[in-house]
């Protein structure tokens, strides 16, 4: 028996190592994605190599480890403080301004319906009954291309955009907009899933775009997107402009950062994560939570923000955001 729990030890001490080393090693390697573009691809997965530092640290000394001066723990360290810098900025940043009493209010709901969404009908009904003023859509299309459809009454302006063919992005809305346009053709690259429509109200008009990203594996695509549609937001009144939509970019990588410093907008969603959501189902294997913050809103200087919320899991492998905004 002894000789069993020593080779347990040993195996737990192990395994402690081998998870602190792949953490330190990938934290570290993310860290150089702000000069990689292909590196940065890692900072996505920051919590994960925060999560493995710290759980090779705390096993390291369950076993026994007392040493601070060997691999294990210092390994688990790097981890830790690289995964954590790389993290903590979102945390801590503003964002956006907080509301005054008395001024009109958006209610906007932001979601990638997923083209093989296992609820549609219950989808319909979650957005039917959220009174949303304006409902930005990602893969409205497949099992989930009926759901635009079924909103006609309640949302009876629906715009998408002409290019890629199909477009998988579509803005819904209450208001009679004054003009909209599918900003693909404009790319520089490939077509840009994005379309712009515009309303006037009392105060003024405003714009909210809608925006679907490629994956940021491999790199370049992603970030010619953000290019582009920085360009389609500065060619609008910076402080009225709303921006939603699924960019595939977590807020800790330095990707998404560069995106927020050239779109010049505050993003009113903050750590909030929306992907995976559960899905039981013969497409892929259910997660009991999220953990990866890739659907983000972004709002203008007059805009001030009321709330930010996550929705319920409805059949998406995406959870919809549904924020509030006044001006």
């Amino acid at each position: 028996m002894p000789r069993l729990i020593a080779t347990l030890v040993v195996l737990l001490r192990l395994t402690a190592t081998a998870m602190a080393g792949v953490g330190a090693v990938a934290a570290l390697a993310a860290t150089a994605g702000w000069l990689n573009d292909s590196l940065d691809a890692l900072t996505h997965f920051a919590p994960y190599w925060l999560a493995l530092g710290l759980a090779g640290l705390l096993l390291w000394f369950a076993t026994g480890g007392r040493d601070v001066k060997t691999a294990t723990p210092i390994a688990g360290a790097v981890a830790v403080l690289l995964a954590g810098g790389l993290i903590l900025p979102e945390l801590v940043r503003s964002a956006g301004p907080q509301p005054t009493a008395g001024r009109e209010t958006l209610k906007l709901v932001q979601f990638n319906l997923w083209g093989r969404n296992t609820d549609p009908e219950g989808s319909v009904a979650w957005i039917r009954a959220q009174k949303a003023d304006v409902v930005v859509l990602e893969e409205a299309f497949g099992e989930a291309g009926g759901v635009a459809r079924a909103l006609a009454d309640d949302f009876p302006y629906q715009t998408s955009c002409a290019e890629p063919d199909p477009c998988p992005v579509m803005i819904l809305s209450r208001r009679e907009p004054v003009s909209r346009e599918g900003l693909g053709a404009a790319s520089a690259g490939d077509p840009l899933p994005a379309v712009r429509v515009t309303w006037r109200t009392a105060a003024g008009e405003f714009s909210v775009i809608g925006a679907h990203y490629i994956w940021p594996y491999p790199a370049g695509p992603q970030q010619e997107m953000t290019r582009d549609l920085a360009k389609a937001i500065h060619s609008l009144p910076a402080d009225s402009t709303i921006v939603a939509g699924d960019f595939n970019s977590t807020p800790w990588s330095f990707s998404l950062r560069r995106q927020d410093r050239l779109f010049g907008l505050a993003r009113r969603t903050r750590a909030l994560a929306t992907w995976p959501a559960a899905s039981f189902s013969r497409y892929q294997v259910g997660f009991p939570v999220p953990f990866l913050p890739i659907d983000h809103v972004y709002a203008g200087s007059a805009w001030k923000t009321v709330s930010v919320e996550r929705g319920p899991k409805l059949g998406s492998d995406h959870y919809p955001v549904v924020v509030v905004l006044s001006r």
